[in-house]
């Protein structure tokens, strides 16, 4: 919610300063997210006059201008075709920024003339789109005026942040009341806030207007005027809607944006012309659609709340008007509308339409149910004054809703709940400055007049729909009292060591992160959702999203890379020589979550130096090397993990491959990423990835815990014999590794690749393999008949995938 700060102070009498408006926002629970003076980025440009102008000696399109700003005369170079001699304007002076693009102005030379400055256009100094020519001002501006000050531009903008229970900060004058309550000020009356507008002296009977749709439109009301002139809201108007970022459309449309941000109450304005019938609020039959004022067509439900007249649907009730019915310069006869849409009914529509609105915003949080005369009067009034006409009278369809609770309050409870002790009599009459409706009562619940009481009898204002209860009162009095007054008191502390509160998830995550971060990883937090073009590489995303926050976020993540990919890709384009990711979080599947860790390694491994001449890429090995060391970390069986292929599509075959405890159960998937998914994340270079799914993990046996065991070293050196095979080009030295690892398991403990060989002495389509295999003896060494017995063991189950004993 935008407001400026001279807004706020036409409905609050106050003499505080920004800061201290700003402060006092933030101290009553109205978060400010932002405060900006839109006159500070034009400090430096005046309003000048162009005393002569004279066609440029060197270019027939540029005028030399003698302008004068009121504190002398300064030569401009200027290429405006409305420039002339007599003309009002802005001038920015050297060593002011154009806000447009950034240029700081100087003293130059333009085709061999001298410039001190430049004359500007709308466009420049975005007050608006009109580039055609510099801006023309009245010609009795004040010259040497500096430009924000004429155009009272200097007027703050407050940007709050409202909570979904404060519906009745949806408009300037709600946010007034909370800082009067809080003591900056005096609320002023409403008639004096619109002083000065016109009476209204009906002519006429009312417009044909009803609700058949009580449930979603309890209430329905509508005035005729007559005879009005529709074009640009004079200055002020527009000045006020485009500080609050809203873009000044003509003045009909503006008065309702106008009374929806000063005042909480959305209106709608229709062109009686384009209406056949009367307007009823009923019931969108299936099928129905409407073109509305942002141009798009939607295709309405039943349940949904519309207005439409005999033919067809105006308006889609509460969120958006539609586009035929719209006013427009011809405009002369309207219908205004002001109604009251039940909530729950707007937020459903909002959702299934995917449509949002200001009007949406604040309906679906509720608006005052008994502002709607008034609303639609001031509305009228302001009609009257700047468009002229003749208002006939108002109909009224139903009746709005009964809203404002009334219950009993403890004021002690200030401090039982609220923690702040409060005087009885202050929490009376900070309740009373917001709205509230108080009554004392005695120790017998009976209302009594005397200074000290025993409990109150309040009821909720109807702008308040939020307060149903003690504990809402509690909030009230101590937000506006000062929680910055509530002191802060330690828990009480148990005695003796406190229980362990992690989950065996939570150790687990603790052990994942905190090796990555050992190992030199960055951790990344990446956002849960994607858009459909980054989940599609992974198999596409199987959980969409029915309301996103955008296209770029509408499917949950099916993978932890593209995140990764996408935060890598951002820190190699911004510089960064070597990028080392983790990620721990939860993919999103068909089935469940599952919970994984994620590793992105891209760049260069190492920088270039004076032996290898280049940067040392990441490699397959690498990844291989993370996940081995993350999987041990987090208490996986690493020795008898088995490489096996079949990484997926999203890894480059051949340089990929993953960890498994058998043939079903998946660790781990690592490699290098295929380069189809590296284009579509924009990425150059070889990148290395790593995925373990923590999910997968083996149970522990006995408990939860991951203590070591207990170091027990054998009696006896271990003993290792090296083995030379010959095998087929093709064959998997991982599956060679496993087999003779298992040849006998009593005495063989170990076994590994240590060299891979081909060439002279090699047969052709074969490969030389080099295996060392270490033997642990037991309770005596072995002899030799017994290490012959091993080798023999080894080089018949070698044999068995077609490994022969390389001579």
């Amino acid at each position: 919610m935008k407001f400026t700060l001279g807004w706020l102070k036409e409905h609050l009498e106050t003499d505080a300063d920004l800061d201290t408006v700003v402060e006092a926002l933030t101290r009553i629970g109205l978060e400010v997210e932002g405060v900006e003076n839109p006159g500070e980025k034009l400090a430096g440009f005046k309003v000048a006059r162009v005393l002569t102008a004279e066609r440029h000696p060197q270019a027939d399109k540029l005028q030399v201008l003698s302008v004068d700003t009121g504190d002398g005369v300064l030569q401009v170079v200027c290429g405006a075709p409305n420039a002339r001699a007599g003309l009002v304007g802005v001038l920015g002076l050297p060593g002011a920024v154009v806000p447009a693009n950034g240029m700081q102005l100087k003293v130059s030379a333009i085709r061999g003339v001298e410039s001190n400055g430049m004359m500007c256009s709308t466009r420049e100094l975005e007050l608006g789109e009109d580039h055609d020519g510099i801006i023309e001002l009245p010609a009795d501006a004040p010259i040497g005026t500096p430009f924000p000050d004429y155009a009272g531009l200097n007027d703050p903008v407050i940007d709050v942040s409202i909570t979904p229970n404060r519906q009745d900060c949806m408009g300037v004058r709600g946010i007034a009341r909370d800082l009067a309550a809080a003591g900056l000020g005096t609320l002023k009356p409403l008639d004096a806030v619109v002083a000065g507008l016109p009476d209204i002296v009906p002519q006429g009977a009312g417009p044909d207007v009803r609700t058949d749709d009580a449930a979603a439109c309890p209430a329905f009301y509508g005035q005729i005027v007559r005879g009005v002139q529709n074009g640009p809201s004079p200055d002020w108007l527009q000045a006020r809607l485009k500080a609050v970022g809203q873009k000044p459309i003509s003045a009909l449309v503006d008065i309702t944006n106008f009374v929806m941000f000063g005042l909480g109450r959305p209106l709608h304005v229709y062109d009686l012309a384009t209406l056949t019938g009367g307007l009823v609020a009923r019931p969108a039959k299936a099928g129905e659609s409407v073109v509305a004022l942002n141009g798009k067509t939607y295709t309405l439900s039943e349940g949904m709340t519309v207005i439409a007249d005999d033919l067809a649907v105006h308006d889609i009730g509460g969120i958006m008007g539609g586009e035929h019915s719209g006013c427009s310069e011809t405009t002369t006869d309207v219908l205004i509308e002001c109604a009251y849409f039940d909530p729950e009914h707007i937020a459903r529509t909002g959702q299934k339409l995917l449509l949002t609105s200001d009007a949406r915003t604040r309906f679906e949080r509720g608006v005052d149910p008994e502002f709607l005369n008034d609303g639609l009067a001031i509305a009228t009034r302001l009609v009257l004054a700047l468009c002229g006409g003749t208002p006939s009278e108002v109909t009224r369809s139903g009746k709005p809703p009964r809203v404002g609770a009334t219950f009993g309050y403890d004021p002690a409870l200030a401090e039982t709940l609220g923690g702040l002790a409060i005087p009885a009599a202050r929490q009376k009459d900070i309740l009373e400055s917001l709205g509230f409706t108080v009554e004392p009562l005695d120790a017998n619940g009976d209302p009594t007049d005397i200074a000290t009481f025993d409990a109150l009898r309040v009821t909720a204002p109807s702008w308040r729909r939020d307060v149903d209860g003690s504990a809402d009162l509690v909030e009230e009095v101590v937000r506006i009292e000062g929680i910055d007054k509530v002191p802060s008191t330690p828990l009480s502390r148990i005695h003796g060591v406190a229980r362990p509160t992690a989950t065996p998830e939570q150790k687990l995550e603790r052990k994942a992160r905190r090796t990555a971060a050992a190992r030199g990883l960055n951790e990344a937090v990446t956002w849960s959702f994607l858009s459909e073009s980054e989940a599609a590489p992974f198999g596409g995303g199987a959980w969409t999203l029915a309301n996103p926050i955008s296209e770029d976020m509408k499917v949950m993540r099916p993978s932890l890379l593209p995140g990764l990919l996408a935060a890598a890709e951002r820190n190699l384009k911004r510089g960064q020589g070597s990028v080392r990711l983790f990620e721990l979080g939860r993919r999103y599947l068909a089935d469940k979550e599952r919970l994984t860790l994620g590793v992105v390694l891209a760049g260069a491994k190492a920088p270039r130096g004076w032996q290898s001449g280049k940067a040392q890429p990441f490699g397959p090995f690498d990844a291989k090397a993370e996940a081995l060391a993350l999987l041990e970390a987090v208490g996986a069986p690493v020795a008898n993990l088995q490489v096996m292929g079949e990484a997926g599509a999203v890894y480059h075959p051949g340089q990929s491959a993953t960890l498994r405890l058998g043939p079903k159960t998946v660790l781990a998937a690592f490699g290098m990423v295929h380069p189809s998914v590296l284009k579509a994340f924009d990425l150059d270079g070889d990148v290395a990835a790593v995925e373990i799914y923590l999910d997968a993990l083996p149970g522990k046996r006995g408990g939860t815990g991951f203590m070591r065991p207990a170091y027990t070293p054998p009696a006896l050196q271990p003993v290792t014999r090296d083995f030379a095979f010959l095998v087929p080009a093709d064959m998997v030295a991982g599956d060679l590794v496993r087999t003779v690892k298992g040849a006998d398991k009593a005495a063989i403990v170990d076994a590994r690749l240590f060299d891979l060989f081909t060439g002279a002495g090699v047969p052709e389509g074969q490969k030389s393999l080099g295996i060392e295999v270490t033997l642990q003896p037991g309770e005596k060494s072995f002899t030799d008949e017994e290490l012959k017995g091993i080798a023999a063991k080894v080089v018949a189950a070698a044999g068995k995938l077609g490994a022969v004993l390389r001579g």
